[in-house]
């Protein structure tokens, strides 16, 4: 359900946004990491986002550094840690649109391990998208000529399936601590884990980098704003395949930032794993209309 009086069009706009903000990120670590390490890129992003966290977490007080399940968080800001060191890594061999290809395969994954962690029925249905997604997975993935762009497509790949992972735990995690808590304590961990490897990695960043390690924060903080207020305003199903605009701007500024054009077989995977989520996105559609009367919980947004 909805907090709000339902306003499709301006939710999807906010959805539209947010998904711009999340994909402005990536192309900015994509072009970080050609200079800098990992740790320092993300130590600063967490920064930024731990504070904006605090500032709209704040009513709360010392509560928001308390979690409820200290676990399940510790283990959701492990699985994020591991996903945004392999995603970041892969950006620097991976263009662009490849990269966001293989990670839309996270909300395929969450499905498939839906079934073996909460126990929940998946249909033939679901589960012929989820073959079908896996399949644009190794489409996107494919090496041109040689094995050397294999790797790169792994770890984007694995990131994936940590992320789908986390995915999860939110749906555990959500029941005890607000977001806000979330937010703020996973970043705090990303912060504490990379000022440990900064001795060891850390570059000076000039004035324009600085700026745009902070951007990412920003850029971050800012988009999953736009993504709750636009779930607000749309229902889920509605709104859901608003996420693949991502996709669309991805290649785009693959084109404009570094003149470069994906290959066909990107192109190919990008179609098969939109398709199958948006499968999934009908699917489930389907199965709330056969529960008339019966209350729908507010949606998982993907993990950024």
């Amino acid at each position: 359900m909805t907090t709000a009086q339902d306003d499709i069009p301006r939710g999807l706009t906010l959805c539209a946004l947010g998904y711009l903000c999340f994909s402005m990120q990536d192309a900015t670590v994509k072009w970080l990491v050609a200079t800098y390490s990992v740790p320092e890129i993300l130590l600063f992003r967490s920064f930024v986002v731990v504070a904006i966290a605090c500032i709209i977490g704040r009513r709360q007080g010392l509560a928001l550094l308390k979690p409820r399940n200290p676990s399940a968080i510790l283990a959701r800001a492990s699985l994020m840690l591991m996903a945004w060191f392999s995603y970041y890594s892969a950006a620097r061999s991976l263009g662009l649109a490849e990269l966001t290809t293989i990670y839309f395969a996270a909300p395929v994954i969450t499905v498939a391990l839906s079934v073996f962690v909460l126990r929940e029925h998946v249909n033939a249905e679901r589960w012929a998208a989820v073959l079908v997604g896996f399949a644009g997975v190794l489409t996107a993935a494919a090496p041109h000529g040689d094995i050397s762009g294999l790797k790169p497509a792994l770890a984007a790949f694995f990131a994936a399936i940590c992320w789908g992972m986390s995915s999860i735990l939110i749906r555990v995690i959500s029941r005890s601590d607000s977001t806000a808590s979330q937010i703020a304590l996973t970043n705090g961990f990303f912060a504490v884990t990379c000022a440990l490897a900064l001795p060891w990695m850390w570059r000076t960043p000039d004035l324009a980098a600085l700026a745009m390690m902070l951007g990412l924060g920003v850029a971050s903080g800012f988009g999953q704003f736009l993504l709750y207020e636009g779930f607000r305003y749309a229902p889920a199903s509605v709104a859901a395949p608003m996420e693949y605009t991502g996709l669309i701007w991805a290649f785009i500024y693959e084109y404009l930032i570094w003149n470069d054009v994906p290959h066909a077989n990107v192109f190919g995977g990008a179609l098969l794993i939109v398709g199958a989520s948006l499968t999934l996105v009908w699917s489930e559609r389907q199965r709330k209309r056969g529960f008339r009367g019966a209350t729908v919980s507010s949606p998982d947004t993907a993990p950024q």
